[in-house]
């Protein structure tokens, strides 16, 4: 097994935090709360975050800035990452069962085999 890098490391620590997070809200929450609903909000407000870091780079590039350009597009690429890690997290659709009555494994759920599709 080799080791992971840095960045695959990031990615686990990524997944692992939202994981937790969306576990302990639909715990706290189970009835009131729709969570794919959280996950493509949180994709929304995350996209437009890292839109505006990008703009924000560009802004200090064309000031002639270029440490702060790196500063706000490392911030961007941050904000990719874990729009990546978010929009891969496969969260059910609210009212689908995982497994058919007959035990099969084939829910009712279109797309419920892979991630919500961001």
């Amino acid at each position: 097994m080799s080791p992971l890098h840095g960045s695959q490391l990031h990615d686990l620590r990524l997944r692992l935090l939202v994981q937790q997070e969306s576990e302990r809200i639909a715990e706290s929450q189970p009835q009131e709360l729709d969570l794919s609903v959280v996950q493509a909000r949180t994709l929304c407000w995350l996209a437009l975050l890292a839109e505006a870091h990008e703009d924000q780079a560009s802004d200090a590039e064309q000031r002639g800035d270029v440490e702060q350009a790196m500063g706000w597009f490392a911030d961007a690429m941050r904000l990719r990452d874990v729009i990546h890690v978010v929009s891969s997290i496969e969260i059910p659709l609210p009212g689908c069962r995982e497994e058919s009555e007959d035990g099969d494994g084939d829910g009712d759920c279109p797309g419920a085999d892979g991630p919500l599709a961001a």
